[in-house]
């Protein structure tokens, strides 16, 4: 009875794994699962794809001058701190006119007033103008991801209407033989789109937060970098 058993048992698993190499679904790879999955999407996956892949470039380029921005400010004003607390403005004068940092370009609008006679009150005001210039280039083109992410969600929402009007359609006007492949086809389409959408807008947002507290970091680091020029020339002044 044992020996029946084991043998019945051999036997099932042996058409069990004949069935898994038989299935070509099963045994599909990576890639084509992922073909598969986008022709059966439809339309939609391929435009939801493009949008995609258009947010990802700009995230990857804003990541990449982000990084430099913040690397070349905090490299420059290591090199014009020293010269701020022992008050030397010509040494500052020259190293802000070689530069082209955000920071090197807000404290020369702030060195040209006080080099004028103008008051703190003044100078900040000139400073805050530069800032006001670095700024946009700071968020330039960020606000495209967040956009990207919407469209993208509402592509696959789109999708899914689509798919489930064409299987209402199938259900009503075609054979009863033919019902369930045209149905599972709509289904596919609806499902596949929705899911892709998501997938396509959840990076999307993720890279819009954390380019946005990249970009908040940087503008605090120049406006504290602001305060302590103007607190410098203050100093300076009292000091005189």
């Amino acid at each position: 009875m044992s020996n029946l058993s084991l043998m019945s048992a051999s036997e099932t698993a042996s058409n069990v794994a004949a069935a898994v190499v038989a299935d070509p679904v099963i045994n599909e790879s990576l890639w084509e699962t992922t073909a598969r999955f986008m022709q059966e999407g439809g339309t939609f996956m391929y435009i939801i794809l493009g949008i995609f892949l258009f947010g990802l470039a700009i995230a990857v380029e804003r990541f990449i001058y982000l990084s430099t921005t913040k690397l070349n400010n905090r490299r420059i004003w290591k090199k014009l701190q020293p010269h701020l607390d022992s008050g030397d403005m010509t040494s500052v004068q020259t190293i802000i006119d070689k530069s082209s940092t955000g920071v090197a370009k807000i404290l020369s609008y702030g060195l040209v007033q006080s080099q004028a006679g103008r008051r703190s009150d003044d100078i900040e005001m000139a400073m805050e103008e530069g800032l006001m210039e670095v700024l946009p280039r700071l968020e330039k083109r960020t606000q495209y991801l967040a956009t990207f992410a919407n469209i993208a969600t509402l592509l696959g929402l789109l999708g899914t209407i689509m798919g489930l009007i064409s299987a209402f359609t199938a259900v009503a006007n075609v054979d009863p033989a033919e019902k369930a492949n045209l149905l599972s086809a709509s289904i596919s389409v609806a499902m596949n789109t929705t899911a892709f959408g998501l997938m396509a807008a959840i990076p999307l947002l993720l890279s819009f937060s954390y380019l946005q507290s990249k970009t908040t970091e940087i503008v605090d680091s120049l406006e504290m970098a602001t305060v302590k020029f103007v607190n410098q020339l203050r100093k300076g002044l009292r000091n005189a």
